[in-house]
């Protein structure tokens, strides 16, 4: 095993990547920014902090989308730079394990490998982990035994939902559902209540803060641009509008999670009552998702301590633990359970 490796989780909306050197784990916006078509501008928290902001000549975007490469180029300059950052501008020879969606064809899942052995970055080995499965291991549970887990996660453009038992996934189910869309939910509430335009990130702002802004029982406070005057003006939005705006989305995940439970074997629906759902995800946060989701399947629901990052987390164990090795697969094997 090399004394260098890294585990990288490429989210739609953060990029984690897990350093064994100093047993790290970064995380950062997966954005870049590109000025005049050629030049790297910002990346990261940096460009993320320009979105919607920049002028014409400066193009921001997310290279992946729905948890697949969209943008290879500007994805490897990605890679390359927080590599850098994290080996302090002195790349060396390292295994890289990255983790992939399970619901994605073999051509996506090449791009991942060919992603990383193209970016520069010295990689000996490139090996793939399945999403689900890593993220088992980051909320600590032992997937290599017999006993079935469920595991929610609910990402920034998708939700993942996927039966894991013995080291392996039975079941599984991508749906384009997650951050994004909750946020596109909250912008066109208050677009059709209030008539007032507002920002992705303004909309994000909201999202996150519901919690504290029931708890306080106070408004949202909002700025933005009124469809009929075209002028910038503030706006008190109530937590009503914005939790009704959302239910329509969570309805759909639960939905799905019941298609899922009702195709899963006896003998592992049992240890999934037992158990629960495992639910995790930077999205998976958002005010009373859980308890929905609890009451709309009649299970526990378990959320990770760490949701955003425990798929790297789940990374670093492989890394570290000879024993859970063996999930990981490399492309060309393309083994897996597939």
């Amino acid at each position: 095993m090399s004394s260098s490796a890294y585990g990288i989780d490429l989210g739609t909306s953060n990029i984690k990547i897990y350093a064994k050197g100093d047993d790290s784990i970064l995380c950062q916006k997966n954005m870049i920014a590109i000025e005049n078509k050629n030049n790297l501008f910002a990346y990261g928290d940096d460009a993320f902090e320009m979105y919607e902001k920049a002028p014409g000549n400066i193009h921001i975007s997310y290279p992946l989308c729905n948890g697949v490469i969209a943008d290879i180029k500007n994805m490897q300059m990605l890679v390359k730079c927080f590599i850098l950052d994290l080996c302090r501008n002195n790349i060396r020879p390292a295994d890289y394990y990255i983790a992939v969606p399970w619901d994605v064809t073999e051509v996506e899942k090449r791009a991942f490998n060919d992603l990383v052995k193209k970016a520069n970055v010295k990689a000996k080995k490139v090996m793939m982990v399945d999403k689900a499965i890593a993220d088992g291991l980051g909320m600590d549970i032992d997937v290599k035994n017999s006993q079935g887990v469920f595991v929610v996660d609910v990402g920034f453009d998708t939700t993942e939902i996927s039966i894991l038992s013995l080291g392996g996934i039975v079941l599984s189910r991508l749906i384009k559902v997650g951050g994004q869309k909750f946020d596109d939910s909250i912008r066109n509430a208050i677009r059709k209540e209030y008539s007032l335009i507002i920002g992705g990130k303004t909309a994000e702002k909201v999202k996150i803060s519901l919690g504290q802004l029931e708890e306080s029982g106070s408004d949202a406070l909002v700025y933005g641009r009124d469809i009929v005057t075209g002028l910038p003006v503030e706006r008190a939005i109530p937590t009503k509008l914005v939790d009704e705006a959302l239910q329509e989305n969570f309805d759909s995940i639960i939905d799905n999670v019941k298609v899922i439970l009702e195709r899963t074997p006896p003998e592992l629906a049992a240890d999934i009552y037992r158990n629960g759902i495992y639910l995790t995800g930077g999205a998976s946060q958002v005010n009373h998702f859980p308890e929905l989701l609890a009451k709309g399947t009649g299970l526990k629901v378990n959320l990770a301590q760490n949701p955003v990052e425990s798929v790297a987390l789940g990374i670093s164990r492989i890394i570290k633990d000879e024993n859970y090795r063996s999930v990981a697969y490399s492309v060309e094997g393309m083994s897996g359970g597939r």
